[in-house]
C-alpha cells in the first residue's frame, strides 16, 4: 500500500506518534488530527499536522479531504469530564465515520479498549464476551463500538482493535507514578496478593496490529480484535522483575484489596487521587485477552512480554525523562499529579 496518505486522529498522542513513525518509515504520507499540537521532534515537519476537534463536524471534513486511510485513535481519557469522555469518544467516532463515509474513504480503524468488558469472570476473554464497562470511559467505548458496528453495516470498512495497556517508550500517565517510585527506590503497593495475572503490550506490538487491519484484505480485516502480550507471570511477578532490572532497592508490597480499593475511591472523589475506577477496580483481577483471532486471521505475533515492556520502558524512562519533567496534565505523555499518593510514596522510603 505504498503511497497512501493515512491521517489520524489523536496523532500527536502516544500511541499516535509510534503510529506516525512507523508509517513515515514505510513510505506512507502521514497527516495528525489532534487538540494538541505535535511535540514530538523527530515527526515536525514530516507529518501534515492539522490541528482540530474530532467534535468539530468542518475541521475534520476538512483534515480528511485526499486521505486514504483513516486510524481513529482519538480518546478523552479516564481522568477527563464524563461530558468531554462521551462527547469525545462517541461523537467524535460518529462524527469521524460519517465524515469518512461521506468523501468515500475506503476503511477507517477504530481503536477501541479492553475496558468494554469491565471485570470478567471466565479468561482468556474472547471477542465474543459481554461488554460491561467499568466508569465513563468504559461505557463510552462500548458506545463508540456500537457507532463503528452501524457504519459497518452500512457497508464500510471499520476495523475494531482492543488493545490491553500499552507502554513503551514515550509512556507517561500513570506508569510516570510507578517509574518514579521505583527510581526513588520506594516499596511498590499493589492492590492485593498480586498473584493475578494482568496482561500488558508494547505499544509497537500494537502499532503492528494497527497497520495489519489497515493494510489487510478487506474480508479477513472487517471484524474485532483483541490485542495483548504473548507472554505474562502475575503482577507481583512483573513488577518484581522491574525491580530487580533497577536495582534502586524498590520491591513489592502486598496490601489487602478492599479497604485498600475504598481508600481510592475516597481519594478519586475528592480529587486527591489520579487513580481512576477502572485502574483500581481491576488491578486484583485476572485480566487477559485471547488473541488467537488476530493472529490466525491477520497473521500477528506480539515480540514483547510484560517483563520486557515494562523494563524497556522504564530504561526510556530513566535515560529521556528529564525532557518532561514540569509537564503536568492528563494525557499518557505528560506526567500526572500524583497528589496524596505522593505521601504515600514518602512513607513508604522513596
Amino acid at each position: 500500500m505504498l503511497g497512501k496518505t493515512y491521517l489520524i486522529t489523536g496523532g500527536s498522542g502516544f500511541l499516535g506518534c509510534h503510529l506516525a513513525e512507523e508509517l513515515l518509515k514505510r513510505g506512507q504520507a502521514v497527516r495528525t488530527f489532534d487538540v494538541a499540537a505535535m511535540e514530538e521532534p523527530g515527526l515536525i515537519g514530516q507529518v501534515d499536522v492539522r490541528l482540530g476537534d474530532v467534535r468539530e463536524e468542518k475541521a475534520v471534513r476538512d483534515a480528511l479531504r485526499g486521505v486514504d486511510v483513516v486510524i481513529h485513535a482519538a480518546a478523552a481519557l479516564p481522568l477527563a469530564s464524563r461530558s468531554d469522555i462521551f462527547s469525545t469518544n462517541v461523537e467524535g467516532t460518529r462524527t469521524v465515520l460519517r465524515q469518512a463515509r461521506d468523501l468515500n474513504i475506503p476503511r477507517v480503524v477504530h481503536i477501541s479498549s479492553t475496558a468494554v468488558y469491565g471485570i470478567p469472570k471466565k479468561h482468556p476473554i474472547q471477542e465474543g464476551d459481554p461488554l460491561v464497562g467499568v466508569g465513563h470511559y468504559g461505557e463510552s467505548k462500548i458506545q463508540a463500538e456500537q457507532v463503528a458496528e452501524w457504519f459497518r453495516q452500512q457497508g464500510m470498512v471499520v476495523p475494531v482493535i482492543r488493545p490491553k495497556t500499552f507502554i513503551g517508550s514515550g509512556r507517561l500517565g500513570v506508569f510516570q507514578i510507578l517509574f518514579d517510585w521505583v527510581q526513588k527506590g520506594a516499596r511498590i503497593p499493589i492492590i492485593g496478593s498480586g498473584k493475578n495475572r494482568y496482561q500488558l503490550l508494547e505499544v509497537k506490538d500494537l502499532v503492528a496490529a494497527i497497520l495489519l487491519a489497515a493494510e489487510g484484505d478487506e474480508a479477513k480485516v472487517n471484524d474485532t480484535f483483541n490485542v495483548g502480550a504473548g507472554e505474562f507471570g502475575t503482577v507481583r511477578e512483573d513488577i518484581q522483575a522491574l525491580c530487580d532490572e533497577a536495582g534502586s532497592g524498590s520491591r513489592v508490597l502486598p496490601t489487602p484489596a478492599f479497604p485498600v480499593k475504598a481508600i481510592l475511591q475516597i481519594l478519586e472523589a475528592a480529587r486527591l487521587s489520579p487513580l481512576y475506577k477502572w485502574v483500581y477496580a481491576t488491578a486484583d483481577k485476572d485480566s487477559f485477552v485471547s488473541t488467537k483471532k488476530i493472529e490466525e486471521r491477520l497473521g500477528w505475533k506480539p515480540r514483547s512480554s510484560n517483563a520486557e515492556t515494562l523494563v524497556n520502558t522504564y530504561k526510556w524512562y530513566e535515560n529521556e525523562y528529564q525532557d518532561y519533567q514540569g509537564k503536568i496534565g492528563t494525557t499518557h505523555k505528560v506526567a500526572w499529579r500524583q497528589g496524596a499518593l505522593g505521601v504515600v510514596r514518602k512513607v513508604l522510603g522513596g
